[in-house]
């Protein structure tokens, strides 16, 4: 969308910092760019490399690691554009898009803050105020009742509240979101437990443990209208985003528009979005999130007074680009026809790309990507901060990159984005790639029937299953040729000679992989008619490869031709082919023997810093018990006893930082008898 520079009465703003990161900053200086704005980027220490950086035309480093110390530091980054001569502040999401100190901060400096009046933030910043000022403008709401550090929460006080309420419940916290500080309480005796650790989450994420109760509807949908306003009193809706698909409450599949919404509830929610937006006042981009029950009724939960993740499938139905209407809205201009007149072409899926293994209740993972790619395919766009070799650390959301797609309907949609991250090479970290594909070609999914207990009906490593086994058999093939292949590419002499062979027949050459909790064993020979392989102690029939390379291997198995790319990182072997993606760890020939870890030792899954220790010393503990809780990305994790027994170690404290692999705690199982 081309926006005007010169229009009369508007404030042009020529140089933007971008108060964030990651693939949010990297998509609004694309933006600037184009409206020929000059940017600057913030940035903390593991962030010194970053793509959006190096995408900026400036960049000032702020010192340190944690957001705390850097992203949400907002004197420094008022600071940063002061000194760079920056106008204006676009702050992205997260850290301090909703922050009405930050908005304000901003406008006393003279900046422009590219968002909504500090008074809409205030309006919206705390859930239970937005909840009443929705009420009056004639918005549906659910009831609910609100914690905070004036309310006694003694058990009986509590447990009468949900009962008012009635179950099951959800406790929320009031000042954030992305899922943090959020539980559902089925039954009165859970009521104590999960408004405690939520109001604890809650403070860690957002400074402030106040939280609310509210009625949760049942596997309802979860739809959100994108809106937009004008410093002129133009309130208009942009259609509507399906947003069901979510795990730990956080969303990874997006679309627009809903499956489940005709024109008739497309205006009732189009017209009672612009409501909530009119009622405060609103100009930018902001988003109203209703929870929708099945037979269509729906409420409101909040408004996120900034532009949202999913914002990418709004901009593919409807042409705009977002990020360009915000800064022109914020430089005083009207909204354009174009978005006070927008209609739906085609339909658009997103889906969050994220370092974390579904399989280990999604475990954030954290390391260096030593491949991304993601094939330029027609119709799919990708938003990210990453590529080869960056670094994903503890401190940030794990999130890699949003792939969308557009397409002429919704099937054709979402076919083109299952390929696109089918055929995606992600090597170094676990991700939920793999997730993601199977939910876009399930049966469900493809017929619109979605909700936010999806992920409940349909457990992840179900969805996943397992490699079969001929992706086995061929990619252990590809492995061992393409590092027979790289042997004899380091030779100084017979290059052209398989490394083993003999003019006489010889024992075979063997290489051994461990793929999960199994051993792959293969053991090939170079013959005169070509390549003889055992896999797993099975011959492998019809086999000829037809081109080894270190990176490549194109090879006819059982009379089926195919091509896997190979890529080695130290002992870990990435194969992709049509048949998915299967990561080998290569064994070594002379391990190294015992282990450093005593039996029954448990061990920290990521970095990160305790905040509970639940068990004592000499204590008996049962199956599933929580041992230790310690914070990463975000989020908390448990540590949970495998077994029943005593813990016989306890190797942390409140507090301490632990490293991926620490030992914790030590469980001494009890005996049957």
């Amino acid at each position: 969308m081309e926006t005007s520079r010169t229009t009369p009465g508007t404030r042009p703003i020529r140089k933007l910092l971008v108060a964030n990161r990651g693939e949010i900053a990297e998509r609004v200086i694309r933006s600037a760019r184009a409206l020929d704005i000059a940017t600057v980027a913030v940035h903390s220490d593991p962030d010194a490399d970053a793509l959006f950086v190096e995408a900026a035309d400036e960049a000032v480093l702020l010192p340190g690691s944690s957001s705390a110390e850097t992203y949400l530091r907002g004197e420094l980054i008022v600071e940063a554009a002061l000194a760079t001569g920056a106008d204006a502040i676009h702050p992205g999401y997260g850290f301090l898009s909703e922050n009405a100190d930050f908005a304000r901060r901003c406008a006393d400096a003279g900046l422009v803050f590219v968002g909504p009046p500090v008074a809409a933030i205030e309006a919206m910043g705390s859930k239970i105020a937005a909840k009443e000022l929705m009420a009056k403008a004639g918005v549906p709401v659910l009831p609910g009742a609100t914690i905070d550090d004036t309310t006694d929460v003694t058990a009986a006080t509590l447990t009468g509240m949900a009962e008012g309420i009635g179950f099951p419940l959800l406790v929320k916290a009031a000042f954030g979101g992305g899922g943090r500080g959020m539980r559902i309480v089925r039954a009165a005796e859970n009521v104590v437990e999960a408004v405690t650790s939520a109001r604890r989450e809650a403070a860690s994420a957002f400074g402030n443990g106040t939280v609310f109760l509210e009625r949760f509807v049942e596997n309802p949908r979860h739809v959100e209208v994108q809106i937009f306003g004008d410093a002129h009193g133009t309130v208009v809706h942009l259609f509507e985003r399906e947003c069901s698909i979510q795990r730990r409450y956080q969303k990874i599949i997006e679309e627009a528009p809903s499956p489940a919404v005709d024109a008739a509830l497309r205006k009732q929610l189009g017209d009672a979005a612009v409501a909530a937006g009119a009622a405060i006042g609103y100009t930018g981009a902001g988003t109203v999130e209703f929870v929708m029950a099945p037979n269509g009724e729906f409420f409101f939960l909040e408004v996120n007074t900034r532009l949202q993740v999913e914002h990418p499938v709004t901009e593919e139905i409807t042409g705009l680009d977002l990020v360009a209407l915000q800064l022109s809205v914020a430089e005083g201009a009207p909204l354009p026809v174009e978005a006070t007149e927008a209609v739906i072409t085609g339909h658009a899926v997103e889906a969050r790309l994220y370092a974390e293994d579904p399989a280990a209740d999604y475990l954030p993972g954290s390391g260096t990507l030593h491949r991304f790619r993601i094939p330029a395919l027609p119709g799919v766009r990708v938003d990210t901060g990453v590529r080869d070799g960056s670094v994903v650390g503890t401190h940030y959301d794990p999130m890699l990159a949003k792939v969308i797609a557009h397409g002429r309907t919704r099937a054709e949609a979402v076919r083109k984005l299952a390929r696109a991250l089918a055929e995606a090479q992600i090597h170094g970290l676990v991700t939920n790639r793999d997730l993601l594909v199977a939910i876009l070609r399930e049966a469900e999914f493809a017929a619109g029937a979605t909700d936010t207990g999806y992920l409940t009906r349909h457990e992840p490593a179900a969805l996943i299953g397992v490699p079969g086994k001929e992706a086995v058999t061929v990619h252990a093939l590809a492995a061992a040729v393409a590092s027979q292949a790289e042997r004899r590419a380091r030779a100084e002499v017979q290059r052209v000679v398989p490394t083993g062979w003999r003019n006489v027949a010889s024992a075979p050459q063997r290489a051994e992989y461990r793929l999960g909790d199994t051993d792959v064993d293969v053991t090939y020979r170079f013959t005169r008619q070509g390549l003889d392989a055992h896999v797993d102690g099975s011959p492998v029939d019809g086999l000829a490869v037809l081109d080894a390379r270190p990176d490549r291997v194109d090879l006819r198995v059982n009379g089926i031709r195919r091509t896997v790319h190979v890529h080695q990182v130290g002992d870990t072997v990435h194969c992709d082919s049509v048949l998915g993606g299967t990561t080998f760890t290569e064994r070594p020939r002379l391990p190294e023997p015992g282990t450093d870890a005593a039996p029954g030792s448990l061990l920290a899954p990521m970095p990160g810093t305790v905040v509970r220790v639940v068990a004592e010393q000499g204590q008996h503990v049962e199956a599933g018990a929580v041992i230790v809780v310690f914070e990463a990305m975000k989020m908390e994790h448990s540590v949970r006893a495998p077994v029943a027994g005593l813990v016989a170690e306890l190797s942390v404290e409140l507090g301490q930082t632990v490293e991926s692999g620490e030992i914790v705690a030590v469980i001494t199982e009890e005996e049957a008898g």
